[in-house]
């Protein structure tokens, strides 16, 4: 445990909780991706299978780590963990948040053509997307990351005169 807390820079114990969760939520994402798959092969398939794809997640999430981390500045390297499940958040709360938000609008698949629903699908989901990385960033403490993160991504995207 010693070795753990060096390698991640973990001061407080309360700062083991970040790397918990994100090996718990990994697991699910790992879980979810098997069950998607083999859903109808029977339980052990599936758990042998999520134990394989969460190891492959974990290998692919480190790897990324080691790339990241002297890109993204961070004062501890625990701070990664975090960012990543604001990441992972704001993803999954945005594709929750558009789809009821596209349904009260009344675009659906039927009415709309294939490519034109998608579309408005992927900018109702990024405007939730660019709002919610910020909040969830402010709730993880990591708002000033999110801040520079976010107004890099939006002067990519053109907007860069409403942030001078």
């Amino acid at each position: 445990m010693k070795k753990f807390k060096e390698q991640w820079e973990i001061q407080h114990n309360w700062q083991l909780v970040f790397p918990f969760f994100g090996l718990l939520i990994l697991l699910y994402s790992a879980f979810k991706i098997a069950n998607a798959f083999l859903e109808q092969y029977g339980q052990i398939l599936t758990i042998v299978a999520t134990l394989l794809v969460f190891f492959i997640l974990l290998k692919i999430t480190l790897f990324i780590f080691k790339k990241l981390e002297n890109k993204w500045i961070l004062k501890y390297r625990w701070e990664m963990i975090r960012v990543f499940m604001v990441f992972a958040f704001t993803g999954t709360s945005s594709l929750s948040i558009g789809r009821p938000i596209i349904a009260l609008m009344g675009i659906t698949k039927e009415n709309l053509t294939p490519i034109v629903y998608w579309v408005l699908f992927i900018i109702i989901g990024l405007i939730f997307y660019q709002i919610l990385l910020v909040t969830y960033g402010w709730l993880f403490g990591q708002f000033k990351f999110f801040w520079e993160f976010e107004k890099k991504m939006l002067s990519r995207l053109g907007l860069k005169r409403f942030f001078n």
